[in-house]
């Protein structure tokens, strides 16, 4: 139920000599007046151009000056009413209204009325007899080996929360940079980034790289990230080992699986080149030019001379008792044989 604002007033009108009154609100008048005074002024331009062209052919100078000056009242007419509509439609009804101040009435407001519909008769529904049994749970579960692994004994959070895995080539705070659901060899290292909240420093989690069923890359270690914000893994592999296909990431916290995501890489993988090892080449030696080998000249070893020379001493004489000559002399020589040296 809404309230509109209007007040009437009361116009009457002589139809064979018999009054008739006629109701309008402020705003019907205002608005009949401006479309009456559009059409004057249009009117009144018509008729004045008009009475200027025929004036302007009239051979007789009063006859001419007086059609020409009818048709420029028209004009100046036209002027006035276009005026007067402009401040209809912009100044009176504010004006009016402060003169008589709008009284308000209840306008009802239509409500919707509801249109009966077929009712559907009950049919019999048939109850399967056999239960499909499916083959694969739709939940991840963590295969028991990684759960040896397992060095926390820490029991995560009930209410931790991961989002959905995002991927990209490269990271910048631990945020994604341009991520993409499909990549294109040559691939060496990808990261699926997430954010987290409620989660418990020490619990247990592990992240699984899977193509084709198989794990590819695996990580498995206590949580260190604080409560909130964001997080990754990454996979480091050969360009080579990625080859093209789906692959799936699935993250558990404990033993429970708690996010993941899929991407594709596409194109061949990049075949591995051996490098070769480089050998030590050999220095080059030097090779000595023979030398002519000096024959060795025997010396004949010098012998020691014997330089002494006997001295001759002082003339003995020898006086024996009774005149007596001596038959034999004994002549002694002194000197100082060489060093070492005996004769």
């Amino acid at each position: 139920m809404f309230l509109t604002c209007y007040n009437q007033k009361s116009f009457v009108l002589m139809a064979d000599g018999m009054p008739v009154s006629i109701n309008l609100d402020i705003e019907t008048g205002l608005q009949v007046i401006f479309f009456l005074s559009i059409l004057g002024a249009f009117l009144a331009v018509v008729t004045g151009i008009q009475s200027i062209r025929a004036g302007s052919k009239l051979m007789f100078f009063r006859k001419r000056q007086q059609m020409m000056m009818v048709g420029w009242r028209n004009v100046v007419l036209a002027v006035v009413l276009a005026g007067v509509a402009f401040s209809l439609n912009r100044f009176a009804e504010p004006a009016i209204y402060r003169v008589f101040p709008p009284s308000p009435t209840i306008t009802l407001t239509p409500t919707i009325t509801l249109t009966p519909t077929v009712t559907l008769t009950p049919t019999i529904t048939l109850t399967p007899t056999i239960t499909l049994t499916p083959l694969f749970s739709p939940t991840p579960l963590l295969p028991a080996n990684y759960e040896q692994k397992f060095t926390s004994q820490i029991t995560p959070g009930a209410d931790s929360l991961f989002s959905s895995l995002q991927f990209s080539r490269k990271i910048e705070g631990n945020l994604p940079v341009e991520p993409l659901l499909d990549f294109v060899n040559p691939v060496d290292h990808l990261y699926g980034t997430f954010s987290y909240d409620k989660m418990v420093d020490g619990a247990q989690w592990t992240a699984l790289w899977i193509r084709g069923g198989e794990v590819v890359c695996e990580e498995t270690k206590p949580w260190d990230g604080g409560t909130g914000g964001y997080g990754f893994t990454d996979c480091l592999l050969p360009s080579a080992k990625w080859l093209p296909g789906d692959y799936e990431v699935q993250v558990f916290l404990g033993p429970q699986f708690i996010s993941g995501g899929k991407f594709t890489v596409s194109g061949n993988a990049a075949t591995s080149t051996r490098t070769p090892i480089p050998t030590r080449t050999p220095a080059p030696t030097i090779t000595r030019i023979p030398t002519k080998t000096l024959v060795p000249i025997i010396s004949p070893t010098p012998r020691l001379t014997d330089t002494r020379q006997p001295t001759l001493t002082s003339q003995v004489t020898v006086t024996l008792p009774g005149g007596l000559v001596p038959d034999v002399f004994i002549i002694t020589v002194t000197g100082t044989p060489p060093s070492g040296y005996i004769p």
